[in-house]
């Protein structure tokens, strides 16, 4: 029961770091992986604005053995010279006080990713330890911090003996270096009473990261050492191509338009707080900023939308108003278009929505100005309203110079991209118009399914499964192991078409494509409705060797591509099946016992132990090649009864990066797949491969 009794006393003022520590989640988001990870970018980003503003070319990131992680870089260094209105040192000041930093005033910065000054003193507060190491004035200077606290610790380790000192006395000045080598190292241990044990740091995230860093500062190398596992792995990411570059490696369609280059620079007007030099105090004033707009854009075959916005290089993944601005730029500009050429076009009176005209863009917006406003300390949002209506004028009247351009490149280029717009628009007023008239049927009315499907009894959804069958052969014993009321079954012909590298139209002309996108029944590309969908699980059933492997790729990048809400709501699996079936003799009448394996570790490990219980199996061990070579039981038992079998979920990111892999390997671009081939043939064994 609370008391009654509520007076000043109840109050609780908490001093410097300790708010951050009592409330982490309001500067990081969460203590789960998501916050370790928000910590680490906070490090990275104040060594990437070094490099930004013209300081080193070259960022360490390693993962360490013990948990910690370390950055550095070879930028100025973090000034340890006495600041004169707390008498600490810069570093100290940096790394212990909230809300200071070098990146309010723009002398030192003139744009910046870090601009609360709380990034690195919150990382600091939230670490069981941190050392900080700055080379600058030809010396190393070194500094230690438990929970933000400065002091000493007794040994290299984590949780060593420490002791605090006092305000202003914990830079310590080691040996002497020459004056042209300059930089800051921090490597941090993150306190476990404050995340979940189950944090950790996301290698693919930090690459994924680390990758689009080096896209965005060209010229800049930034490499990433994980020491974790046995094997010590090093990545390395450099780019001087910049953002035009960036667009390129995020597209994976027919271009429809080449790469277009859009940069501008437009001053604006503020009114900020500035510091009185005089008196100390804030005072409100109006200043002209500097904004610099860069943008690349695309446009693809494809139907798909993939639009990244930044701000001094800081990803906005929830956008803001300089994505509002170029959306509205590019919608405004090309319905503009359309109107003046609906005749040649055709497009009647109807007017292109949002959707049709971002379909198939691949696009990244870059603004970089002072002192920019985020909704919150995880920067996600961009909320400076000046940006808005900087970055919607530059983008219309680069577009606007395109589309009037007398170059025949640009007039069949624009053309192109008129006409996709407005297919795209006929497509949807189609889908939707279908949608209206006519409800979805079920197998028993529609007769134009295919008519190899073999379909199963059940109406009800949410039971059904659709398993997708390598071959006749394999459709004969599936048709004998499954179960009619809720399991239906659609062979396909070997491998299908390789929609990577393939338009819609010939996508929806392959037999094999088109079956199985009229069997799932929700559409395809942008129009794919998920709860007109009539199975509940899609299971792509394959042979257990390389053409079976190859296949599901095939397959799970055509859900991927063109039903790709079935993925993303985890409606699409991939069928284990066995590679040995190990019959173990038991003695005496106590019948023999079967028992399946799904690699050759697990068979190795099996037969181990059977070696050690002195048990006996019949050889030689049966090796399932393909699911023809299973009678009905075994495949029944294995990999289609509910109760026995084992499915694995696909995900959006095994998508993603199944199609990454699939662009690689079967993909238009040969020199990339032939230095793939090139470096991994050392793996390769020559005694396994078939000759």
């Amino acid at each position: 029961m609370a008391q009654s009794d509520y007076s000043a006393k109840n109050l609780l003022v908490l001093e410097g770091l300790e708010a951050v520590r009592k409330r982490p989640g309001m500067y990081i988001g969460s203590t789960d992986s998501r916050g370790l990870m928000h910590c680490l970018w906070e490090i990275i980003d104040n060594s990437v604005d070094e490099a930004l503003a013209g300081f080193g070319e070259r960022i360490d990131i390693t993962l360490h053995r013990d948990g910690s992680v370390s950055v550095a870089d070879s930028g100025r260094g973090v000034p340890v010279d006495k600041e004169p209105k707390t008498g600490l040192s810069g570093v100290e000041l940096v790394f212990t006080k909230l809300h200071a930093g070098g990146k309010f005033g723009g002398s030192s910065y003139g744009s910046a990713g870090g601009l609360h000054g709380v990034g690195a003193s919150v990382v600091n507060a939230l670490s069981q330890r941190l050392d900080v190491t700055v080379c600058r004035d030809g010396a190393t200077w070194t500094m230690s911090f438990r929970h933000g606290v400065p002091g000493e610790f007794a040994g290299e380790a984590a949780d060593a003996p420490f002791t605090p000192s006092k305000p202003g006395a914990a830079l310590q000045k080691g040996k002497r270096v020459a004056k042209a080598n300059t930089g800051t190292r921090v490597r941090y241990w993150a306190d476990p009473q404050i995340f979940l044990k189950e944090a950790e740091f996301e290698t693919q995230a930090l690459l994924n990261r680390a990758r689009q860093t080096a896209f965005l500062v060209p010229g800049l190398e930034i490499v990433i050492t994980d020491e974790r596992e046995d094997e010590i792995r090093t990545h390395s990411f450099k780019f001087d191509g910049g953002i035009s570059e960036f667009v390129d490696h995020l597209s994976h369609d027919d271009a429809v338009t080449d790469i277009w280059r859009i940069q501008s620079n437009r001053e604006f007007k503020e009114t900020v707080p500035v510091q009185n030099e005089e008196t100390g105090t804030m005072e409100s004033r109006e200043v002209t900023r500097d904004c610099s707009v860069d943008i690349a854009l695309r446009w693809g075959t494809g139907f798909e939308t993939k639009v990244q916005s930044f701000v001094n290089i800081i990803a906005t993944p929830k956008g803001g108003t300089h994505l509002a601005g170029f959306e509205q730029a590019v919608l405004k500009t090309i319905r503009k278009q359309v109107e003046a050429n609906s005749r040649k076009l055709k497009a009647g009176s109807d007017r292109p929505e949002k959707d049709d005209v971002l379909a198939g863009l691949t696009a990244i917006v870059t603004v970089r100005f002072p002192e920019p406003q985020f909704e919150g300390q995880t920067k996600e949002v961009l909320g400076t309203a000046a940006i808005r209506q900087i970055v919607s004028r530059v983008v219309s009247e680069a577009l606007l110079a395109r589309f009037e351009s007398t170059s025949k490149a640009d007039k069949a280029q624009t053309a192109r991209l008129l006409e996709k717009v407005v297919n795209e628009m006929k497509s949807r007023i189609a889908a939707r118009t279908q949608r209206d008239t006519q409800r979805r049927k079920n197998a028993l009315e529609n007769s134009s399914l295919p008519a190899k499907l073999v379909d199963c009894r059940s109406n009800n959804v949410d039971e059904s499964e659709l398993f997708i069958v390598e071959g006749d052969s394999a459709l004969g014993t599936a048709k004998l192991a499954r179960d009619s009321g809720y399991q239906a079954l659609l062979p396909i012909r070997g491998k299908i078409l390789n929609v990577q590298k393939s338009t819609v139209a010939e996508m929806l002309a392959n037999a094999e494509c088109a079956n199985i996108i009229q069997v799932v029944g929700g559409g395809s590309g942008r129009s794919f409705d998920l709860s007109s969908a009539r199975y509940g699980k899609i299971v792509l059933m394959s042979d257990a060797d390389v053409d079976g492997a190859h296949i599901r790729t095939l397959l799970l990048t055509l859900f991927f591509r063109y039903m790709r809400p079935l993925v993303e709501a985890g409606r699409v699996f991939a069928a284990v099946p066995p590679l040995h079936r190990v019959v173990i003799i038991n003695p005496g009448s106590k019948p023999n016992e079967v028992v399946y394996t799904y690699s050759e570790a697990e068979l190795n490990r099996l037969l181990t132990k059977l070696k050690r219980s002195n048990k006996k199996y019949q050889e030689p061990i049966q090796r399932y090649k393909g699911l023809g070579e299973m009678d009905a039981k075994q495949l029944e038992e294995t990999t289609m009864d509910r109760s026995k079998r084992l499915l694995r979920r696909v995900t959006v990111a095994d998508a993603e990066r199944a199609e990454e892999v699939f662009d690689l390997l079967m993909g238009r671009e040969v020199p990339p797949r032939r230095d793939f081939i090139v470096s991994g043939s050392s793996q390769i064994s020559a005694a396994n491969i078939d000759a």
